[in-house]
Formats: structure tokens, sequence, C-alpha cells
């Protein structure tokens, strides 16, 4: 690893800001969290579940990217070996517990042959977004996005540490990532116009949806709303640029399954959302983005990653139960074990693991 430089005040104000508690997004999660668990549980098509695995995407890009940036401003470096670390103590504990206690609540109320190595294989391994068998228990086929994730976990340090030794601006690397989202869409356009490749396919793949997260790189790396000044004008933001990003957000979910669904909805939802996420972060204290911060919803966001793992294992567990006839009950209920085992699994898991990734990375 480089040595550390001398830290100048520029960098020592972006860490600071970097290591504070960033506004919205736990409630950003939250939101995302419902969109997902409302569309499995009540198979509305007016809830478009696709939006909010999207939104998680572009937020880990975000995230992520700030606290690189964060340490790199900081150290002139940024620690692959503690990056991987730390990406591994947060996401493999409670993913592999759950896999696991999925499969055991398979053995006692599935049919036998419910539980599939070779699937099992997938999701621990990381390639059950390419897994054709994929998924064996029921409830488990949420993790394809994790897939997505630890594949961009692996590969864009190297892309951020390259852009950084080519001494890229920042705005240099914004219009990088963004020309990379562009491949991605005219490679989406050549599968499903001219290869006829199915949706499903396109949706979970990570060489289609990757473009998803860099969105929230881009964002992250320059006109950042957590680190950087400037930006659009409030009232141009509030009244013009976030109502319209907003329709755009409207438009891309209500689409249906067509080519524009598959091809252009995912780029005109980073777009949008790349508005949506500065106008939640700079304008946290507005009433329209109040609700985000409010305590509830931002401790929902605290658990939506454990809520996100174990949510569809319970409610198809509650549903194949056969004891509450009505589904807004079943909702209910499979929401209700799913905060009590999520917050176990926080309480249990996700902290000691939080503090340990402290003691070990010292970031």
């Amino acid at each position: 690893m480089p040595a550390l430089v001398r830290e100048t005040p520029r960098a020592a104000t972006v860490a600071a800001a970097a290591s504070r508690h960033i506004p919205s997004l736990d409630g950003i999660r939250a939101g995302s969290f419902l969109l997902v668990f409302g569309s499995h549980a009540l198979s509305s098509r007016w809830l478009p579940g696709q939006l909010g695995v999207t939104v998680f995407f572009f937020l880990s890009g975000f995230l992520i990217t700030t606290l690189m940036r964060a340490e790199f401003d900081k150290t002139g470096a940024v620690s692959l070996g503690h990056f991987w670390l730390r990406r591994a103590l947060r996401i493999l504990p409670p993913l592999y517990l759950v896999i696991l206690g999925s499969a055991l609540l398979a053995l006692a109320v599935y049919p036998p042959g419910t539980v599939s190595a070779s699937a099992k294989a997938a999701q621990l391994l990381f390639y059950a977004n390419y897994y054709d068998g994929f998924p064996d228990v029921p409830g488990t086929a949420v993790v394809w996005s994790l897939a997505v994730e630890e594949h961009f976990y692996l590969l864009f340090p190297l892309l951020y540490l390259a852009m950084q030794r080519r001494q890229l601006s920042p705005r240099q690397q914004a219009w990088t990532l963004w020309a990379m989202c562009a491949l991605v869409l005219v490679w989406r356009c050549v599968l499903v116009m001219a290869l006829h490749v199915p949706s499903a396919r396109i949706f979970t793949a990570t060489d289609t949806r990757i473009d998803s997260i860099l969105f929230g790189c881009a964002l992250a790396v320059w006109n950042n709303p957590a680190l950087d000044k400037g930006g659009p004008a409030p009232n141009v933001l509030k009244y013009l640029l976030l109502p319209g990003a907003l329709l755009v957000l409207l438009g891309c979910a209500y689409s249906g399954a067509t080519t524009f669904a598959a091809t252009w909805s995912f780029s005109l939802e980073g777009a949008a959302l790349t508005v949506i996420f500065i106008g939640a972060i700079r304008l946290h204290s507005w009433a329209p983005f109040r609700i985000l911060n409010w305590r509830p919803v931002a401790f929902l966001g605290v658990l939506s990653y454990s809520l996100y793992l174990v949510h569809d294992v319970l409610l198809q567990a509650v549903t194949r139960s056969g004891k509450l006839p009505h589904a807004s009950i079943r909702a209910l209920a499979a929401l209700m074990l799913s905060l009590l085992v999520a917050w176990t699994i926080y309480e249990l898991v996700e902290k000691p693991c939080a503090r340990l990734r402290r003691r070990l990375t010292d970031w």
C-alpha cells in the first residue's frame, strides 16, 4: 500500500464529512425495501419492486465511492485489502447466515429435493444471477442482486485507483463513468433488439445492470451532495429538477414489460436518481424529504440489508402454512417476522461485525 501523505485541510474536511451520517440515506433504504417487499407480498403491478432494487444499486455505488474518495483524499491511497475486508464483513456474515437458515427451514417445511446443492453454490459464490437453475429454496431469489454488488466490489476499486493514478479530475472521472453507463445501455440494446435475449437475463445480469451502480459512483466523484458545494440552486432543484426526475422515475417504473423497460429505463432511472439523491441529501429538512429522516423510518433503513435477505423467505413460508387466508394479513405477518429476525441479525451479527471492521481497518 502506498505510504500515507500529509493530510491537507481540504482532505481533512472531505474525510470528516464522509465520516458523518449522510442525511436521508437510511430513509431511502427503507423506502426501497418497502417497494421490494410490497411487490413480493401483494404481487401488485402498482408496486415497482424493480425500482427498489435499482435504488439499492445506486445507493451502494454512491456510498461506497464516497467512502473511497474520502480515504483517498485523506491518505493518498485506497487500501484494497482493507476495502475488501470491510465489504466481506459487511455482506457475508448476514448473507451466509440467511442462506443456511433458509436451507434448514426448507428441509423442515418443504418437500424433499427443494434444497439444491448447485443452487446453493451459486448463491455462496456469487454467480446466482447467471445460474440457470436458480433459485432453489422459495424466497432466496433476491440474492441475485448481491452477486451484482459483489462483482462491483471486486472490480470497481481497481477502476477508481486507475482513474486516480491517471490524475483525472472529478469531472473527468464522472464523464468516464457516464461513458461506461452509455456502453452498458448500448449492450442492452444489442442483446434485446438484435439477439432477443429474455428480459429476465437483462434484469439480473451484472453486465446489463452494473450501470445502475455506476450512476451512483459518478455522483459521488463529482458534485457529491454530501461533500461538495455548488450544484443547482435550491429553487431550481425543488420546483423544476425534482418534479421532472420524479416523472421520469414513474414513467420508467410503470412502462411495463416492453423493449423500453429492458433497455432505456435503467439508464433514465439512473439519471433521475442522481437528481433525487442530490435533493434528498441537500434538502433533507424540506418537507417532502423530512420523512426520510424520521427515526422509525431511518431505523427501518438500518435494518434494510437483513430485511431484504429474509423477507421473501419468511413470506413464502407464511404463505405455505395456509393459516392466513388473506394476502394483506400474510404480508403483515411476514413483515413483523422479518423485522424481528432482521433486528436479531443486526444486534447479534451486523453490529459485532461493524465493530470488528473498525478495529481491523481503522476506517
